[in-house]
């Protein structure tokens, strides 16, 4: 009933496209919008058994005796400053995502671009401070191929970074849109989209957060749990 509604509107063109003053989206951008979700849950599952594969192999490595854990006194990770420090610029990213995905909704084309704005931004901040923890690592001679548990550090933070470099990817392509003033009910859907997977690389990254800060008790006891020792 709706979509013959909508079919119906001057709003839309006889092709289903945009017209340039047209204030919601046509039945053939909701199809595809509708589609890009499905394509999103999908590629999520997906980025899950990867990390998942990843973590269990990280579990068993760590039972392994040349494990030198990152987390003892005169280690890296016993100060987690700068950790704390990116993961408040991820989270922060995600509520301005957020933001903008309800202004979406509202139709508030200025608190959109705004919070969509702030969102992309604080996730280069992110990425940039990842780099910058990297570089201590390598200054205090903790390199990839030193330890084990670095080599991990590297591979799980690295993995992370590149999943949400791929996230600015497109959420650069819909700042570009919304630049060359697009109007906002054909970007409400980008946005969505955006902000659900800024919202899962919170998650998994507090995941990781706290996995690569924990003592090889912690390790020993999740490897006992599951049956990995």
């Amino acid at each position: 009933m709706n979509r013959l509604l909508l079919r119906n509107t001057d709003s839309f063109e006889p092709s289903g496209g945009w017209h340039p003053n047209a204030g919601m989206p046509s039945p053939a951008a909701m199809d595809r919008a509708r589609t890009a979700r499905v394509g999103l849950r999908l590629l999520l599952a997906v980025v899950s058994s990867l990390f998942l594969l990843f973590l269990i192999a990280f579990i068993i490595r760590s039972q392994v005796p040349d494990w030198q854990p990152l987390t003892e006194p005169l280690a890296p990770l016993a100060q987690t400053n700068a950790l704390w420090l990116n993961s408040a610029a991820l989270i922060g990213a995600s509520i301005a995502l957020q933001w903008a995905r309800v202004a979406a909704r509202r139709g508030n084309a200025q608190a959109t671009l705004a919070g969509f704005t702030l969102g992309g931004l604080l996730a280069i901040a992110f990425l940039l401070g990842q780099l910058w923890v990297w570089r201590l690592f390598a200054a205090w001679g903790y390199f990839v191929a030193s330890n084990p548990a670095n080599s991990f550090f590297y591979l799980l933070t690295g993995l992370h970074g590149l999943h949400l470099l791929g996230g600015l990817v497109a959420w650069g392509r819909t700042l570009g849109k919304f630049l060359r003033h697009v109007p906002l009910a054909r970007l409400a859907s980008s946005v969505e989209l955006c902000a659900i997977y800024w919202h899962y690389l919170l998650g998994l990254w507090l995941l990781l957060f706290a996995l690569l800060t924990s003592t090889p008790q912690t390790y020993e006891a999740i490897a006992a749990f599951c049956g990995l020792r």
